[in-house]
């Protein structure tokens, strides 16, 4: 009889809170707002020049902008993988992958919190690309054509959490788009990584004329928020999925490919307006916030650390001392390799205040696809991580004009060694790889150790072994191909 009783108890303690218990708790609403390859540091609020992005700035503003903001991988799917389940990408099987199924095997936080009373909904890019294990599988909730429309529908006594998805500022651009809108050209920060050039200058404003519209997709929900009066007791975050679809940035796991945009507004839940931290956060630390914030037992499988402490403090700067350091890292992005490999190229990394270190896993693989899109495993692929456009075509088609040219090209498309170490004081474009230069012998290894011990706790198959079948696992996508192959295939259907 009495364990019968504690078993009661224990089922009630423990199971999902009644939609309307739930708004009687005061739990707040969430909304996440994420671009698709928005990458830091292009928003106002970072001194960006030239682009415009009043809500993201209003957001940092009013409440927190973080800026050193990881994902877990730089890639569309693994990352928005990692963020759902708020694990490390590399524990999620062939999720850790571009273009993977999802396996029923893993739970998401839309899900968690559904089964909390929560409401949940998706609009615009969600998971993916890819598909769940079992069909029709909602990951993020069910599927609205608008945000707005979300709000018309759902029960007023419900909390809520929405994923504000876009498919911007992603490939492909209306040339001249950015221009045509009025920027001017001359005033964009190139990354160092990029050549200067009008064909490159030209591209990055088209880039930011797609992050300036997802900026007013979200400005939208807001103002939708303050006229239904629900925005003060919205736990809004707005970031990206990775970096910019550029060489040496999307698929990467240097800071053009890894560092992301992120900024929180809650006043209802005691964010103060204002605040700048440099804790590092990833991306994996969303999960376990939002169940957290809607009193939701955080599962002992999420890596992610929740951010409420850094949210509720009051302090600028570096709020946890612990938060020193970030790790990300990349498994297979488009399967770019020569025929019949079909893996990625894998790698891992940690980043602190001073250093980045890379370690390559394949060195023998290209890290940004084979050129010789004639022997490619996916035919016609061309340096198949890298997304085709005028920024990717320059830097291939001038590649001999000059050593300066020469130099960004290898730095983007070249083979790279095993390790790679970048003292972020001297070098913060992250350009010299000095990973063998003696001076830096003991930080290295610091740094080698430190990431191989945390990996191996994370249970990282690269480190305690299986890594292997990251490359095995299905890839149901294309490839960017080789403009001539496009040309041979049109012909050969004529």
């Amino acid at each position: 009889m009495f364990l019968a009783i504690l078993c009661t108890l224990f089922a009630t303690a423990f199971a999902p809170m009644p939609a309307a218990a739930a708004a009687a708790a005061g739990r707040p609403n969430i909304l996440f707002a994420i671009a698709d390859d928005w990458g830091w540091p292009h928003a106002g609020a970072y001194g960006d020049p030239v682009v415009k992005t009043p809500t993201f700035d209003r957001l940092a503003r009013e409440g927190i902008l973080f800026r050193h903001a990881y994902i877990s991988s730089p890639s569309c799917t693994p990352s928005r993988n990692a963020i759902l389940t708020g694990q490390w990408h590399w524990r999620l099987g062939g999720a850790a992958n571009l273009w993977s199924v999802f396996p029923d095997t893993l739970s998401t936080y839309p899900e968690m919190l559904e089964e909390a009373g929560y409401a949940v909904g998706v609009s615009g890019k969600g998971f993916g690309p890819g598909r769940p294990e079992t069909r029709g599988r909602a990951l993020e909730g069910r599927r609205y054509k608008s945000f707005d429309q979300f709000l018309a529908e759902r029960n007023d006594e419900q909390p809520f959490c929405y994923w504000l998805g876009s498919s911007d500022p992603h490939r492909g651009y209306d040339k001249g788009s950015g221009e045509r809108s009025g920027m001017e050209l001359s005033k964009i920060k190139l990354p160092a990584c990029f050549p200067d050039h009008p064909e490159t200058r030209g591209d990055v404003a088209d880039y930011y004329f797609e992050v300036q519209r997802f900026d007013r997709l979200v400005g939208s929900a807001l103002k939708s928020l303050e006229a239904a009066g629900l925005l003060d007791n919205t736990l809004v975050f707005m970031t990206g999925d990775h970096g910019m679809p550029f060489p040496r940035g999307k698929s990467n796991l240097y800071d053009t490919g890894s560092h992301v945009a992120l900024a929180a507004r809650w006043p209802a839940g005691g964010v103060k307006a204002g605040r700048d931290l440099t804790d590092f956060v990833s991306l994996t630390d969303l999960a376990p916030t939002f169940l957290e914030v809607a009193g939701v037992a955080v599962p002992a499988e999420m890596t992610g650390r929740s951010l409420v402490n850094l949210l509720t403090s009051s302090g600028d700067g570096r709020i946890e001392p612990a938060r020193d350091h970030v790790l990300f890292g990349k498994e297979r992005h488009v399967p770019s390799q020569e025929a019949p490999d079909m893996g990625g190229y894998p790698g891992r990394a940690i980043r602190t205040d001073a250093f980045l270190y890379i370690r390559n896993f394949e060195p023998a693989r290209w890290p940004n696809g084979t050129p010789h899109f004639q022997r490619a495993a996916i035919p016609g692929a061309w340096y198949a991580d890298t997304d085709n456009g005028p920024t990717k075509t320059y830097m291939i088609e001038n590649r001999d004009r000059d050593p300066t040219h020469r130099r960004l090209f290898e730095l983007a498309f070249g083979k790279r060694p095993a390790e790679e170490l970048f003292d972020l004081k001297s070098d913060p474009e992250q350009l010299e790889n000095v990973a063998s230069d003696p001076a830096y012998a003991a930080v290295k290894q610091k740094l080698a150790s430190q990431l191989t011990r945390e990996l191996r706790a994370s249970g990282d198959p690269r480190i305690i072994g299986g890594g292997e079948a990251f490359d095995r696992f299905p890839y149901l996508g294309g490839a960017p191909l080789h403009p001539e192959w496009v040309k041979q295939q049109r012909r050969k259907k004529r």
